[in-house]
């Protein structure tokens, strides 16, 4: 009981929320089914309605679905993506009762003990929930009760309203998986013929309890109300900015980086109790006209050490109007990630800590998306064995491998004049003329048959290492398929 009114909790179950997510913005007309894989098994993930009328379920083998189903439309599930969204909702839940929780990672719980007969009743309110979620393309199924735990049987077992006072009557020819029990367990009160909840409220308490264990009457209690289960809304996400304001406005550089210096320890101390880490950080500088100018640093890497991000902001500050003064001044720690501690050694500073402040400083001037590294990628195609990535939102990756030497310098294959299976003797290449001294090889390589590459359309090259006479080391191939030489490289 809450102020002599009685408890009432809704539960929202999305049965296909992550479905639902990708298909509002990317509509199919048929089956459709997301996949995720488990256990170097692909797997489905969530369906959509046309799948399941068709015999398909979740966890089925994704091999064995289009065997099944030739039509299925598949994707790759993102359950981060579905938790975001899942978050989005909750906070549109609270238009409805300000005490709005979790249930799992498809579900709501929302006590609306007094709140109801703001949206006309508990009749409605689920209407209206109904009404909302329809027109966003989002499945719902509600269920109303006095405690979480019935609200949630029948939100997934029975969608429907228990009457105040009476949660039995309404679970009663639930099955008791609706108890929120184990897999194992329902199956065993199945086989012992306790198939439905009321079946199980009525049996002797005693020897359940020996053989379940006090799970089993505790998730029965909840359920019926006779032991209290709260509805904790969940936390707010903490706010990271701090705020200094002066007596007397300032404008050097020097003063603007002294109310820096005392910003940054509270806001990256606080980033250090959640083992956070910011990508980047907002200075805004209130002036005294009530104009504010903004400077934004953005990090190679997630930090929170103030004495490596204070001298980053320096040529931010020294860039702004200060007017007649700035007389207040904000910082703001953006793009917050998770940044565990890590162990203290005798190097204070690691190389790599030294590398991302270097990128950090390159990347203020020319931006980090132009600060650029390269990474060895999943391919014996000299043009593919390598992508451009920036270097702030990349890692080295390697060790670079390859079965034979590969040039330092690459450029498209350019044709010569020369023919036979073997390095000619004799050739002219960028308008000069080469003696050929030595040649290892060759090296086979065929091209990718899955990809479609017009610069392979010679088919199979036959790679040559050819050192010339004057001292130059060519990389060459040969298209015995459609005949021809061409040079593509060139070793240090």
């Amino acid at each position: 009981m809450f102020d002599g009114r009685q408890r009432r909790v809704v539960s929202m179950w999305f049965p296909r929320l992550a479905s639902d997510r990708v298909l509002r913005a990317r509509p199919v007309d048929g089956p459709f089914a997301l996949t995720l894989k488990d256990n170097n098994a692909e797997r489905l993930y969530c369906l959509n309605p046309a799948a399941e009328r068709l015999g398909l379920s979740r966890g089925m083998p994704f091999s064995d679905a289009r065997a099944f189903c030739p039509d299925l439309v598949s994707r790759p599930a993102d359950p981060r993506a579905d938790a975001r969204l899942l978050a989005v909702l909750r906070r549109w839940a609270t238009r409805y009762c300000p005490w709005v929780g979790v249930e799992g990672v498809d579900g709501l719980v929302l006590d609306i003990t007094g709140a109801a007969h703001l949206m006309g009743g508990e009749a409605g309110m689920l209407v209206d929930m109904r009404q909302r979620m329809g027109r966003a393309g989002i499945g719902l199924r509600l269920g109303l009760a006095d405690t979480r735990g019935a609200a949630w049987a029948l939100a997934r077992h029975g969608e429907g309203v228990a009457a105040p006072g009476a949660p039995l009557d309404a679970l009663g020819p639930l099955p008791v998986a609706a108890l929120r029990l184990a897999p194992e367990a329902a199956v065993a009160l199945q086989r012992l013929g306790l198939a439905t909840i009321g079946a199980l409220a009525e049996a002797p308490r005693a020897p359940l309890a020996r053989r379940f264990g006090p799970g089993l009457m505790r998730r029965l209690d909840q359920a019926l109300g006779d032991q209290p289960e709260p509805v904790a809304p969940a936390p707010e996400p903490p706010h990271y900015a701090t705020r200094l304001t002066l007596p007397e406005p300032i404008g050097r550089v020097e003063d603007v980086m002294a109310g820096l210096s005392r910003l940054l320890p509270p806001l990256c101390e606080k980033l250090a109790q959640h083992e956070a880490g910011a990508r980047a950080f907002r200075l805004t500088l209130r002036r005294v006209d009530q104009e504010s100018r903004e400077v934004e640093l953005r990090l190679a890497r997630p930090m929170r050490d103030p004495a490596r991000i204070g001298p980053l902001f320096a040529r931010g500050v020294a860039e702004v109007d200060a007017g007649y003064g700035i007389d207040q001044l904000r910082l703001q720690a953006l793009g917050v990630e998770a940044l565990p501690a890590r162990q203290v050694t005798q190097m204070t500073e690691r190389p790599a800590d030294r590398l991302d402040d270097l990128i950090t400083r390159i990347g203020t001037r020319i931006g980090l998306e132009n600060v650029q590294r390269f990474l060895p990628a999943d391919s014996h195609i000299p043009e593919r064995a390598f992508l451009i990535a920036p270097a702030a939102f990349s890692r080295p990756e390697g060790p670079w491998h390859s079965p034979r030497p590969r040039p330092l310098r690459l450029f498209p294959p350019e044709p010569i004049a020369a023919t036979g299976p073997h390095p000619p003797a004799r050739f002219r290449w960028r308008r000069m003329g080469f003696t050929t001294g030595r040649a290892t090889g060759p090296e086979r390589l065929a091209p990718e048959w899955w990809l479609q590459d017009e610069s392979w359309r010679r088919g199979l090259r036959d790679y040559w290492q050819v050192e010339t006479a004057g001292g130059r080391r060519l990389w060459m191939f040969h298209t015995p398929q459609d005949p021809g030489w061409f040079v593509q490289g060139e070793f240090a």
